[in-house]
């Protein structure tokens, strides 16, 4: 080998014209690496004196002389490219490099003199660590004097392929629990006796000489002619009905955890997951004994009482952790219902004090707080302290545990009694309403299907008269019907009475509310309010965005979770608001799976693609209000077209109407 090619970085600094050589290092190369030349002006060679290397004296094709050594540029970066070409410097081709005689020479295989005297399981262990299939057995040793049928838990670890099996001994059986059935180790399918010291070590030793123990010579056995193979048990083997044989002992699986049924449906494809039924002997009792509990005294609350049943040392109730997970508060989600009241009572000053009656998610608990006028006599402070309330009517002293008030018993119209105090619900906050609107299999009273097929079934027999005294005239000109919320409310209670309550009407309201509606909506003006944000703010790195998008799909299918969008796209600080950010996401293109379209993302932010004329100034949160934003109350007009057409009535122009009692003509 006559040369050796070496590959180094060389930095040109425009700010003082030093320049500073770098080498990549290369394990095992047994070179110096690392900084060649450290940054400095470097002075040209003679013949020439008093200057140093310039930028102009860089480029593609030449060769530098750096004290003593000379260098062959082949390549430079894009940046150093459109440099050059702007200053009117061509730039010529990338040259390729040329082999490395030493490197060729590494690359072949050769045979090792002495083998690893490990084996690597980092690759598994990386993979595989904290994953655990876990297994439910018994084993059947009933055939032996006094024997039982024993419970046994498989643990099987895929980081190694090794295997502990610990019994579960129920409580009050007379024998000690938590007992290790087999410690963690590969178990072997067929079992004939201890395996003798040295097997188990990755290589093996050959005595090549003598046998005078002082002058033996031995070396490593690269081809493992001593090496003794066992079959061990895989996850492969594994399943509900498998019967393996441990040490002697037959033990049968008969279930597997959730974690175990989904390992085996994604890489083996089984679906079916049916358990076994653990085979039970005749003196086996089977009686489920169940704990008396005394009645409820009425000191204290009830789960507080209860925890006296159970211990000497009362325990604190249990909260329930899912539920306050999913309806604790979350930034601006309260969870928190909000209804103002007034006091039912025979006493006349009772009548008009004023409540809000806070419900809480977390936990169904109830506060009331009074909205007292000025001079009326009664303080504005607290009424009820955060609390759950139980219904009324209901025996407490028993040992069932008594029904509380939940959240769906709360809405516009409805009375309850809060501990003997009788209040009647006269209004909701705007985020109720909404929160309610969103949850509509939980709250029936704020199912616009619902409310809606109670409708069309009471107003079948008397559509013709509703439609000739309530129709609102026509607009001459927006040519629209618009309907009072007032004259709504009064055509529904005439005709269906007390079927139906004030909060299905506002439900009803709200859903076909007239404003006006702006057709920002379609992906065309999503998208120019896109790039007239863009086109103010300056925004030009669609390079930055694009390299980012490849970098997080690592598989190059093209398409991205949504959350990750959006942490890409607030990542590379694109100088819109977050709801118009939201509002493109919805209008990107998804596959089956749900995932977007980042190539129609690149299109749709690339304002030199399909550009579009500036949009109008315009508050973003005012002009995308069906995205996040503050919503409009259930209002005073309602679209009376929208409410007759999804109505979905036909009227018989033929049959005369049928004028009730009660009709003004």
């Amino acid at each position: 080998m006559a040369f050796h090619i070496r590959a180094v970085n060389i930095s040109f600094f425009l700010e003082d014209g030093t320049m500073k050589i770098v080498e990549p290092s290369v394990d095992n190369s047994g070179l110096e690496q690392g900084v060649l030349v450290r940054r400095q002006r470097i002075p040209i060679p003679d013949p020439v004196k008093y200057r140093y290397y310039d930028i102009l004296d860089l480029n593609i094709g030449k060769e530098p002389e750096i004290y003593g050594r000379v260098y062959k540029i082949i390549d430079c970066d894009k940046f150093t490219r459109q440099f050059l070409n702007r200053m009117g410097i061509p730039v010529p081709d990338p040259i390729d490099l040329p082999k490395d005689p030493y490197s060729e020479i590494r690359k072949v295989e050769t045979f090792p003199k002495k083998p690893g005297h490990t084996t690597s399981t980092l690759g598994n262990f990386l993979k595989y660590d904290r994953q655990v299939l876990r297994f439910y057995g018994y084993w059947d040793d009933t055939e032996s004097p006094h024997g039982i049928i024993h419970d046994l838990e498989l643990h099987y670890y895929l980081s190694d392929n090794t295997m502990d099996i610990k019994e579960n001994v129920p409580s009050n059986a007379g024998r000690d629990s938590g007992l290790m059935f087999v410690k963690r180790m590969k178990i072997p399918k067929f079992y004939t006796g201890l395996q003798p010291i040295g097997v188990q070590d990755p290589f093996t030793i050959l005595n090549v000489l003598g046998e005078n123990g002082a002058k033996n010579y031995y070396i490593a056995d690269s081809l493992d002619t001593g090496k003794v193979t066992a079959d061990y048990y895989k996850d492969n083997e594994l399943s509900i009905g498998a019967e393996i044989n441990v040490f002697g002992r037959r033990i049968v699986i008969t279930d597997m955890d959730a974690f175990t049924k989904k390992y085996y449906r994604i890489k083996y494809g089984l679906d079916d997951f049916a358990p076994l039924i653990r085979p039970r002997r005749d003196d086996e009792l089977c009686q489920k004994m169940e704990k008396y509990i005394p009645p409820y005294n009425g000191f204290g609350s009830y789960d507080d009482s209860l925890g006296n049943c159970f211990t000497m040392i009362p325990i604190a109730p249990k909260t329930d952790f899912i539920k306050f997970l999913y309806h604790d508060r979350q930034g601006f989600n309260s969870h928190v219902l909000k209804f103002r009241a007034r006091m039912i009572s025979k006493i006349p000053d009772n009548e008009e004090r004023l409540f809000v009656i806070r419900v809480f998610l977390v936990d169904d608990t109830i506060s009331i707080f009074e909205l007292a006028k000025r001079n009326s006599g009664f303080p504005r402070s607290s009424f009820q302290k955060r609390m759950p309330v139980m219904l009324p009517g209901q025996d407490i002293f028993t040992s069932k545990k008594p029904e509380y008030y939940k959240s769906q018993d709360f809405y516009v119209g409805a009375r309850i009694n809060l501990r003997n105090f009788h209040f009647e619900i006269t209004s909701a906050d705007n985020y109720s309403l909404r929160y309610m609107e969103l949850h509509c299999d939980k709250f029936p009273k704020a199912n616009k299907k619902l409310i809606m097929d109670k409708l069309r079934e009471h107003l079948q027999p008397l559509y013709t008269e509703f439609i000739q005294v309530y129709a609102p005239p026509k607009d001459a000109k927006d040519n629209i019907r618009v309907l009072k919320y007032e004259k709504l409310k009064e055509a529904l209670h005439r005709y269906l009475g007390d079927k139906i309550v004030e909060h299905e009407i506002i439900t009803i309201a709200r859903y076909y509310s007239f404003h006006e509606k702006m057709e920002c909506q379609s992906r065309e003006n999503v998208r120019r309010l896109l790039h007239t944000e863009l086109y103010r703010f300056l925004w030009h790195d669609l390079d930055r965005l694009k390299e980012d998008l490849y970098h997080w799909d690592r598989d190059k299918t093209g398409f991205l979770p949504r959350e990750s969008l959006y942490t890409i796209l607030r990542g590379c600080r694109i100088p819109v608001d977050v709801e118009l950010l939201n509002s493109m996401l919805d209008h990107l293109k998804k596959n089956e799976d749900g995932k977007i379209d980042y190539n129609d993302l690149l299109k749709f932010v690339n304002v030199k693609i399909d550009p579009l004329p500036p949009a109008a100034p315009a508050n973003i949160k005012t002009a995308l209000w069906w995205a996040y934003g503050k919503e409009s109350d259930y209002g005073d007009e309602i679209n009376w077209c929208e409410f007759t057409k999804d109505m979905d009535i036909k009227i018989d122009e033929n049959a005369k109407p049928e004028v009730s009692e009660n009709t003004e003509i």
